[in-house]
């Protein structure tokens, strides 16, 4: 299984270069960063790693083809795929909260990505693209100069509509926040529709969060405050762990998890501990680093699972945890 970080996307392009410059070097495959609202461009902020690394992927999750059009994102992954030679990949979803933000509400989103797919896979320097699909249209769209071995392109997928869409037309899907119980039956119904030639390179990756530190205090405190973007509001995925009337109390207390991630608190309100508990031990990964083998055993069941890759979200000292990923998990777990 290949292993990937998420480095944090409001972090400036030269902290960026030297993070994944490290990862390259301690034997990481991938970077990537998150499209948010408030962050650095996804793709330009990679230029300086692009030209100054040699072997790792990178490229922004998930962008979407509600807030940029499929054309202008075919033309900013084109020209970072440029610059990194032909390294370079991305996640294209169908929300995401910069939508909520300016007020854009995602409209047939499994048709919305298809389509978004099908631009940016038919994007090339061979010949002229025109489009014609019934959410967007392209007129001749021809990026001669991006001769570049071609980028990799994913779907974020959780549903089986957008597996099953993904996997007739993506490269590989990412699913997010996905306890290793659920993940056979993402990789099957995404494989229903792989085409037979595409069997053997189609990949699955999952997001999760890497909360682990010589401070376990600290690990399990910062996992709580972010618990609010692990996928919690899913009755399918906790009950995997928690029983229904548990969820419900989640479900309610909404709030109270935006507001921990707002005020960046580990206090929140309203939840009993044992569920909080609960979901920092089956929705992240949290330990204290001595004992990092049990990460790595669940990292494992991952594996045995059917992830073929694993994206790990890094937060306070990323470059101990890049370090820490290549020493211990790296050796165990890398193909």
């Amino acid at each position: 299984m290949r292993i990937g970080v998420i480095l944090d996307s409001r972090a400036p392009a030269n902290e960026i270069a030297d993070l994944g410059r490290l990862a390259e070097d301690v034997g990481l495959a991938a970077v990537w960063t998150s499209s948010l609202l408030d962050a650095r461009d996804p793709f330009s902020n990679f230029a300086p790693l692009a030209l100054s690394s040699h072997s790792i992927r990178l490229g922004p999750i998930a962008v979407n083809p509600f807030d940029i059009h499929p054309v202008r994102i075919a033309t900013s992954l084109l020209t970072l795929n440029e610059l990194a030679q032909g390294r370079a990949h991305v996640v294209v979803g169908g929300g995401g909260e910069a939508l909520d933000a300016v007020g854009l509400k995602p409209v047939r989103r499994v048709r919305a990505v298809r389509e978004c797919l099908e631009i940016l896979k038919g994007a090339s320097a061979e010949r002229p693209l025109t489009y014609e699909g019934e959410l967007y249209r392209v007129k001749r769209y021809h990026p001669y100069w991006a001769t570049a071995t071609a980028p990799t392109i994913y779907a974020a997928a959780n549903g089986p509509q957008m597996l099953r869409m993904a996997g007739r037309i993506a490269d590989g899907v990412m699913v997010s926040d996905l306890p290793a119980s659920l993940l056979p039956d993402a990789v099957r119904t995404a494989l229903e529709t792989v085409p037979a030639e595409r069997q053997t390179t189609f990949t699955f990756n999952n997001f999760i969060a890497w909360h682990v530190y010589d401070d376990v205090d600290w690990a399990r405190k910062e996992a709580r405050q972010w618990l609010a973007l692990r996928g919690l509001f899913r009755r399918h995925v906790i009950t995997t762990f928690l029983s229904d009337p548990d969820y419900d109390v989640i479900e309610s207390k909404r709030d109270s998890f935006l507001n921990a991630l707002i005020r960046r608190t580990h206090e929140i309100d309203g939840v009993p501990e044992r569920i909080i508990n609960a979901l920092v031990d089956n929705m992240t990964l949290c330990a204290h680093v001595k004992d990092i083998d049990r990460v790595i055993d669940h990292l494992k069941d991952f594996a045995a699972a059917g992830l073929t890759d694993i994206a790990l979200r890094l937060y306070r000292d990323a470059a101990k945890s890049i370090r820490l990923i290549g020493e211990r998990v790296v050796p165990e777990l890398a193909s």
